[in-house]
């Protein structure tokens, strides 16, 4: 099982699920219209070497279609889908049953969960480097289709935290305004749309750019409340993830993520987002969403960026959505 971006990148090339693309590719809409052919070819993830960058711009890597086909994505988690379904409906559809033996069987389940809370490191890869002034300029930000409204950061892990303290790691994309501040695509329904909602008048975000790619997949998922994301992608590979603290916001982040972000959102503070090429093969309108502020910047060095285009199926994003329904549906 792989424990950060860069072990499943080695394990995806040996298994011959990896291209490397050495000439230089323009983050704005090359790398889109090559991973787009890729996609729909059932082609292997890619690894763009040198993306084409303007003076200032960090040299790093982008990853695409990483989890864009059933054998990657089970690579990322360990196992194949219906023998982890079979393992998260036996979690998730755990009740405490009133014979001895019934109890007893339950609390190994429940102590089986608990194992994989997360752990806590204070010597995070992810600040090997700081980046001060922090700059979202400094990072190959992809724009995917013609029509979309500007740059989008499209696979984060945004992790926010609610008023009794609890953390919630969500993927919203995140337009990329300038160099310090990005939107908020959170919908009413999104965890951390409601964690904004119950917040001051300012709340803290992180995001985590590059996760071990269970830690991905968790921020995609349907789980229960109460269930953390990182908890459930230490289950998903069996071992904890480990957490540690960002540097301006109280919040913690995979200590093995490739990029950190940090930053706040402020109470009734908006601007206009999208259009977005989405998964129906139609742009999403523009709408008001809330604006990120960027405070710090950090990242490993020689860090990968990851990034994902959304577009009609066969895509990497309706692979994810597609685990999902193998995963999730038999608790429906």
């Amino acid at each position: 099982m792989t424990v950060d971006l860069r072990a499943f990148i080695d394990l995806l090339e040996r298994e011959g699920e990896l291209a490397r693309v050495r000439p230089e590719v323009d983050p704005y809409l090359e790398m889109a219209e090559i991973a787009d052919r890729a996609s729909k070819a059932h082609g292997p993830a890619i690894l763009f070497e040198q993306p084409k960058r303007p003076a200032g711009q960090l040299a790093v890597p982008v990853l695409m279609n990483q989890l864009g086909s059933y054998r990657r994505l089970e690579l990322a988690l360990g196992a194949p889908l219906d023998d982890i379904a079979r393992r998260i409906g036996g979690l998730l559809e755990l009740q405490v049953p009133s014979g001895l033996v019934g109890k007893v069987k339950a609390l190994g389940q429940l102590k089986e969960l608990a194992s994989y809370g997360p752990r806590y490191d204070r010597r995070p890869k992810f600040r090997e480097v700081v980046v001060d002034p922090p700059d979202l300029g400094r990072l190959p930000v992809l724009t995917t289709w013609p029509g979309d409204g500007g740059p989008f950061i499209t696979l984060p892990v945004v992790v926010t935290k609610d008023p009794q303290g609890r953390q919630n790691a969500g993927m919203y994309r995140l337009q990329v305004y300038d160099g310090q501040t990005t939107g908020m695509h959170w919908h009413i329904h999104h965890d951390g749309a409601a964690n904004f909602r119950e917040a001051g008048d300012r709340m803290e975000v992180a995001v985590a750019l590059g996760t071990d790619p269970a830690v991905t997949y968790a921020a995609t998922a349907p789980l229960p409340p109460g269930i953390s994301e990182f908890m459930f992608a230490g289950f998903l590979r069996g071992e904890p993830v480990d957490l540690a603290p960002c540097a301006t916001v109280d919040l913690q982040v995979p200590a093995d993520a490739e990029i950190v972000l940090e930053g706040y959102v402020e109470k009734g503070e908006t601007r206009l987002e999208g259009p977005f090429g989405d998964h129906t093969g139609y742009y999403s309108l523009a709408d008001q969403y809330p604006m990120f502020h960027l405070t710090a910047m950090s990242h490993r060095r020689d860090p990968v960026y990851p990034a994902t285009i959304v577009g009609k199926p066969p895509m990497e994003d309706a692979y994810l959505g597609k685990a999902t329904e193998r995963l999730f549906l038999p608790l429906l």
